[in-house]
């Protein structure tokens, strides 16, 4: 009778903090999904455990191992070390080429099987990334190979990290106004701020907020700007005319301005899910707005010699052909627009279309959900290889 190996069990992840919250943010979501969904023994490796509590404040900055919801967390503080291979997990993902400790791919290289070694890349739109996802890069000198692995928007590519609850979890917040109103409620607004057109501001400190916060004062429609602490913080304390520290709120004309604390992942997509428009950033909060099915503008992380205009670029044209009011927005705020900017009519426009890029983005998710999710398809590939090497 043909015995089949048993799959991978465990599976390690190494992280580097380098854009604050949105490494780790994604590190964090894909362990917790491998665990809870996929029922693997996952590993942490993070550099930065004081960002990491910002978003998770279950974790102690001071441990240097720790366990948070069933997920082992190490403080990874230095590239030094020895391993034995019973400490080598089936898989091993190093996140944006973060290069782990030399001697834990040594101790890989002596594993018999060998583990499966993945960098997982970022995310990007652009075309390229389909000839290069899942190549596999051979270690110099050592018996033991390196796949890439790129998130992505087509079915040549790994797809993006979205949970299987997340669809009918948004469903029932959207759909139960209370529901949304309590966790509002919860984060200290007032019933005019819930009733209010609500935004939620995530993004650079380079971004041109105080263009639009003068727009937003002149609206008709009342409108509550959400902001985490420490997010556009000279502009938004400018605006309150006191430092912008979390509970800290202020109206002028139109336009209320409310400072939030940091929050948990989970409150964090369901304050995407309560609020009407989002502006985001980087990878992390970029791809929990396309799971909000609410319009949002996309703050992109910046590239020497701007190489992240084509990058933004790329993103636009997959995702918003036919909406040239978002488009527009969405490269004004990114500084791509060259010459005056009538931030006025750019905000009219785009509140224009919002019927459309809401049909839009029932579109976008029926067709990223024929891709599959990132987490299964990263789990089905290093099985594949898991099992090829066990035949040779």
């Amino acid at each position: 009778m043909h015995q089949t190996n048993p799959p991978a069990t465990r599976l390690s992840i190494f992280c580097k903090v380098v854009d604050n919250y949105g490494d780790i943010g994604i590190c964090w979501r894909l362990a917790r999904q491998l665990a809870h969904e996929h029922m693997l023994q996952v590993e942490l490796w993070v550099d930065d455990l004081s960002s990491f509590r910002r978003i998770c404040p279950e974790v102690d900055m001071h441990a240097a191992h720790q366990t948070v919801q069933g997920i082992q967390i190490q403080h990874w503080q230095n590239q030094d070390g020895q391993f034995s291979t019973e400490q080598i997990a089936d898989i091993v993902i190093e996140f944006f080429a973060c290069d782990i400790p030399p001697g834990y791919i040594q101790a890989m290289a002596q594993c018999e099987p060998r583990p499966v070694w993945l960098n997982l890349e970022g995310l990007t739109a652009e075309e390229w990334v389909e000839g290069c996802h899942t190549l596999p890069s051979p270690h110099p000198s050592l018996p033991i190979t390196k796949h890439f692995f790129f998130p992505g928007f087509t079915i040549k590519t790994g797809g993006l990290l979205c949970e299987a609850e997340i669809a009918p979890q948004r469903s029932h917040f959207q759909s139960d106004t209370a529901y949304s109103a309590a966790f509002l409620r919860e984060l200290g607004l007032t019933p005019e701020e819930i009733a209010a057109q609500k935004i939620s501001l995530f993004c650079y400190p380079h971004a041109p907020v105080a263009a639009l916060l003068e727009v937003w004062q002149q609206q008709e429609q009342a409108i509550t700007l959400l902001v985490p602490e420490g997010v556009a913080h000279t502009e938004i304390s400018a605006f309150l005319g006191q430092p912008a520290r979390a509970g800290a709120y202020l109206s002028r004309g139109a336009l209320t301005v409310r400072v939030l604390p940091f929050i948990p992942q989970p409150d964090y997509d369901r304050l995407l899910w309560a609020c009407d428009i989002n502006f985001v950033r980087g990878e992390d909060s970029f791809v929990r707005a396309q799971w909000a099915c609410r319009p949002f503008i996309w703050h992109i992380y910046p590239q020497d010699e701007n190489l992240h205009h084509k990058k933004l670029r790329a993103f636009l044209n997959a995702h918003q052909p036919s909406l040239p009011a978002a488009q527009q927005l969405t490269l004004a705020w990114n500084g791509v627009t060259q010459g005056a900017i009538n931030w006025a009519q750019l905000w009219r426009e785009f509140s224009a279309s919002k019927a459309d890029i809401s049909k839009l983005s029932q579109h976008w998710q029926r067709k990223m959900a024929e891709i599959g999710d990132l987490a299964t398809n990263l789990l089905q590939f290093a099985h594949a290889q898991a099992q090829d090497r066990r035949q040779k």
